[in-house]
């Protein structure tokens, strides 16, 4: 046989193996824990937990504004991946979170502790009900808590991918948005993401410690999460709104959904629509 043809195969060989190696690389660098690549926004398992029956009528209604298909995949949600999401409301994220890992993936979810007189209803009461009342979609969930000195999330150097939406600013006005943040650093396996998502501050005014008004500063955000020890990935538009000028008589309740004042200038708010919000995409580093 020609030496040149015995070595083409041995070349060919060597170079799908680098190839391989690489693609291994890039995985781990991402936290990845399986060799499934992250779901896209046409995923069909995550638009099948989309049109999934079970999810709320009014959660539907708002998915033009809150583009979950587009951000779970921003974050790099996977299949198979240990997930927690933190302080869930009402339930809008659970509902499509819980059918997507239900039968491979992990999924945690951290409510307020019950003994917490100040927690709100949707996240101690009525979403323990919720879950209660679909054992079918929601029976793999494992609880959690975060609260005043409840700050374990999940085991430590078990998460793959921790969220959280529009919640930031209650913690800071709680006082203890470091330790939640420390909380989710060692709760995260290193390379593991920390996404979140919160009302956008104006950039030009001072930040207030405790966001009374509800929005936090894109910097002041990213300041908090460094200084837990998270690194920055990427930052997302996917959420800006420039109606928003953020400075309302009741804060970002103002705006919808909430609407504080009730009917009073409800047709301008409805125009202006939800708050600018901002999406951050952190990771524990490998070291």
């Amino acid at each position: 046989m020609n030496p040149v043809l015995k070595v083409r195969p041995l070349l060919v060989a060597l170079t799908i193996a680098s190839l391989g190696l690489v693609a291994l690389s890039a995985a781990y660098a991402e936290g990845a824990p399986s060799a499934s690549g992250p779901a896209s926004a046409g995923d069909k398992d995550l638009q099948a937990a989309m049109k999934a029956p079970h999810r709320s009528p009014k959660f539907v209604q708002r998915d033009t504004v809150r583009h979950p298909a587009e951000e779970l995949a921003f974050l790099g949600l996977r299949p198979g991946m240990t997930v927690v999401e933190v302080s869930p409301g009402g339930g809008y994220w659970t509902e499509i979170l819980a059918p997507y890992l239900h039968a491979e993936g992990t999924y945690y979810v951290a409510v307020p502790p019950q003994g917490d007189a100040e927690a709100p209803a949707p996240g101690k009461d009525r979403f323990r009900a919720k879950l209660a009342a679909d054992r079918a979609v929601y029976d793999q969930i494992r609880l959690t808590e975060l609260g005043k000195d409840h700050f374990e999330v999940a085991p430590a150097g078990t998460a793959d991918l921790i969220v959280t939406f529009r919640n930031l600013h209650n913690w800071m006005g709680a006082g203890y948005a470091d330790q939640a943040l420390a909380g989710f650093f060692r709760a995260l396996k290193p390379g593991g993401i920390l996404g979140i998502e919160d009302h956008r501050g104006r950039a030009d005014v001072a930040q207030d410690p405790l966001a009374d008004n509800g929005y936090v500063r894109q910097d002041a955000a990213i300041a908090l999460a460094q200084k837990a020890g998270f690194e920055l990935v990427a930052s997302s538009e996917l959420l800006a709104n420039p109606r928003d000028t953020k400075d309302w008589p009741k804060g970002v309740w103002t705006l919808p959904p909430t609407l504080t004042l009730g009917e009073t200038d409800r047709a301008k708010y409805l125009a202006i629509g939800e708050a600018d919000n901002f999406l951050l995409k952190f990771r524990k580093p490998l070291h």
